[in-house]
């Protein structure tokens, strides 16, 4: 692997940055806008157990050591860890693979959102595989309940968290985003290849369900919160999905509230966003940003909130009443 780093790595020297030759700036992803070194044994905990804290962190500084990890500290550890890079763009599915092949971190393994992580479209434009699909998926690039996995991407972790969500809730503990996602990779100065992982095939045991999932009849009397942009919600805009506007009673509060130059905010940021919610469901175009938004709040400390996998791209092709402007 060493030949195909884009610089040998030498004690003390740091390596260049150098962007993807796909900028995401340069498409319209309305979507998107707006672990110790060894394994262990991973326990099936309640779906809403969390560690939000640690001992010796700085007061209002999340201990992000269940829900996020930093580049350098996933560097100390790439070859006790599994790595899933899942960059994607909405009307681009070759995107994905391109900024792989372009450079990625050492030993990472592409997951696409579409074939991966999602059933065919319909009801809503990424449903979740069934579990044993899922479970074939995760045997098929490699990992085991065992596994220490980091998922990442290019748009701050708002596709990452789709398979963050969907490990912790089939019980896989042990798995992290990547705070700031390639980009902040590759401004630590740390090491980028160009070669292809490929994963020993294991066998991941078939789960019983997907746990915190929301179903279109399942909304009522439920604080529905929708993370798309403003517009969106608005009905001003709507480049995807047959009808502008948003679920009648959803409540507004945008994936991009939770970010700070690309990287979560402070545990207090945070928990000032998202503290008084009570049990929310969160939604948004097709069940992928929602997922983000679960991660905050995780990382603020609060329970993983339910997510309604179908959102907007279901609710809208449903026949159900649709509202508009900027009030639930």
């Amino acid at each position: 692997m060493g030949s195909l780093l884009r610089q040998d790595l030498l004690p003390g020297r740091r390596l260049p940055t150098r962007r993807p030759s796909v900028s995401p700036e340069t498409a319209t992803v309305y979507e998107l806008r707006s672990l110790s070194a060894s394994a262990h044994l991973v326990l099936r905990l309640s779906w809403a157990q969390t560690r939000p804290y640690s001992a010796d962190a700085p007061a209002g500084v999340a201990d992000v050591s269940d829900h996020l990890i930093e580049p350098r500290a996933l560097a100390e550890i790439l070859g006790s860890t599994e790595v899933c890079d899942i960059r994607w763009r909405i009307n681009d599915p070759g995107y994905g693979r391109r900024s792989y092949e372009a450079g990625h971190i050492p030993g990472a393994i592409r997951v696409d959102l579409d074939d991966d992580l999602s059933a065919p479209p319909g009801p809503g434009r990424h449903p979740l595989p069934t579990p044993a699909r899922f479970a074939a998926t995760l045997g098929r690039l490699g990992l085991m309940p065992t596994s220490n996995v980091v998922v990442y991407d290019d748009v701050s972790g708002r596709v990452a968290a789709r398979m963050w969500w969907m490990l912790r809730s089939i019980g896989h503990d042990s798995v992290r985003v990547l705070n700031g996602g390639f980009r902040a990779w590759e401004e630590a100065g740390l090491p980028v290849s160009i070669e292809d992982s490929a994963p020993q095939p294991a066998v991941y045991p078939t789960p019983d369900r997907f746990e915190g999932v929301v179903g279109i009849d399942d909304l009522d009397d439920r604080t529905v919160v929708d993370v798309r942009e403003a517009e969106r919600y608005q009905g001003l805009a709507e480049p995807v999905d047959p009808i502008p506007g948003h679920i009648p009673g959803a409540i507004n509060l945008p994936s991009g509230l939770s970010l700070k130059d690309g990287v979560f905010k402070s545990i207090d940021e945070l928990d000032a966003i998202y503290g008084q919610l009570d049990s929310p469901v969160m939604s948004c175009g097709s069940g992928v940003v929602a997922c983000h938004s679960a991660l905050a709040m995780a990382v603020a400390g609060r329970p993983i909130p339910d997510v309604y996998i179908g959102s907007y791209s279901e609710w809208s092709r449903s026949g159900r009443p649709v509202a508009a402007g900027d009030q639930p």
